[in-house]
């Protein structure tokens, strides 16, 4: 049993368009991530960051449509849902990108946070989703 992309749509609170730039990051994302393992690339001396930055160029564009969005909604005339939209988009890219940064920091050994603090964004974003979807049906 698989979700519709209407029900993932609903539930995420995202656009088609969104979820696609998500997904060729993190495939990106993938590719630079097993490159990084493998002593014999020169993928393997870069630093951690620019292992995430196809992730971090994907919350940018997000954002950058988000708020292309919320203009044309506004221009017609329609305050509540462009705020109401940009507001969850907003919340959404936050609480990822918050969970990339201290992730990146973390494996680069700048800070020293236990891996529960860095998942905090996605626990919160998870209970979001959760009532999200009780609220959608």
């Amino acid at each position: 049993m698989f979700f519709t992309i209407e029900e993932i749509v609903r539930w995420l609170g995202l656009t088609v368009f969104e979820i696609w730039l998500n997904l060729i990051a993190l495939v990106v994302f993938s590719i630079l991530l097993a490159l990084k393992f493998d002593p014999t690339t020169a993928v393997y001396h870069c630093s951690w960051w620019t292992i995430f930055l196809p992730l971090f160029a994907s919350d940018a564009l997000n954002a950058y449509f988000c708020i292309i969005i919320f203009i044309r909604m506004q221009l017609e005339s329609s305050l509540k849902g462009a705020l109401l939209r940009v507001s969850w988009s907003a919340t959404f890219l936050f609480m990822t990108f918050l969970f990339k940064f201290f992730l990146c920091k973390k494996l680069m050994g700048q800070v020293s946070l236990d891996y529960n603090e860095i998942f905090t964004p996605l626990y919160i974003l998870l209970q979001l989703v959760a009532i999200r979807a009780c609220q959608q049906t």
